[in-house]
């Protein structure tokens, strides 16, 4: 995989492993190229978006994504799944009938922070949940590269999955877990009082040589990951 990532528009973290920061929200999707699949971490706000990740993803590979992991079930990570046809959903446990019951609440998300209602209801129609549902870990072949997608929740929701990709160094996709570009963010799916185990987790699965990647903002170390668990776990943890 020594293709230019960045000529295709994404940010190269490793050998065949990438990530883009989307715009409005600075949400991050991340790529993971195998010799035989692709797995992509998260899809974008809207159909909309979630056509342009497929065709840069396509243009990169020259190859179509086969794996899609979803980090929580927010509107700004999971709304362009449906760009992706065939691809192998995957999603915390639980997220399945969580997604299928609350399509309301992300069309009415979505729309609150920005998203026209027509994109937003676009997206909502044609909703993928996962196929596959994580409980504990489960790993991926994505032809000479497994990846161990993990829920290792609940902490910024209920329903929080990160992605272990091996190397030198390891990779590890937090989701909305760790945040860069701002404090963590606790809305009202939020499980406060159980994120600081969450990213225990994290650090468990990553060790302190790894690149963590966050939901939002520029890649961390697993010093920074720590910082952000200890104010958590503090006094006045998040509002």
């Amino acid at each position: 995989m020594d293709v230019a990532w960045e000529e295709f528009g994404w940010e190269r973290l490793g050998d065949g492993v990438g990530r883009r920061r989307l715009p409005r929200w600075d949400a991050t999707v991340a790529l993971v190229a195998g010799a035989d699949g692709a797995l992509l971490y998260d899809t974008g706000s809207t159909l909309r978006e979630g056509v342009e990740l497929r065709t840069r993803a396509e243009r990169l590979l020259g190859r179509r994504v086969t794996h899609i992991a979803l980090s929580h079930p927010h509107f700004d990570h999971v709304l362009g799944t449906a760009a992706f046809a065939g691809a192998r959903v995957y999603g915390a446990a639980g997220l399945t009938d969580l997604l299928r019951a609350g399509a309301d609440g992300l069309h009415r998300s979505a729309v609150e922070h920005g998203v026209s209602e027509r994109d937003a209801a676009e997206a909502v129609d044609v909703l993928v949940a996962p196929h596959h549902q994580v409980s504990g870990e489960w790993t991926v072949d994505l032809g000479g590269r497994q990846v161990l997608l993990a829920d290792v929740g609940p902490g910024h929701t209920g329903h929080d999955l990160a992605v272990l990709v091996p190397g030198s160094p390891a990779v590890v996709l937090c989701g909305d877990l760790v945040e860069e570009s701002g404090e963590p963010q606790a809305g009202p799916d939020a499980v406060v009082s159980r994120w600081p185990a969450a990213l225990d987790r994290l650090l468990a699965l990553g060790g302190e040589d790894a690149l963590y990647v966050p939901g939002h903002g520029a890649v961390v170390d697993a010093a920074f990951v720590r910082a952000q668990r200890d104010v958590l776990a503090g006094p006045f943890g998040v509002s």
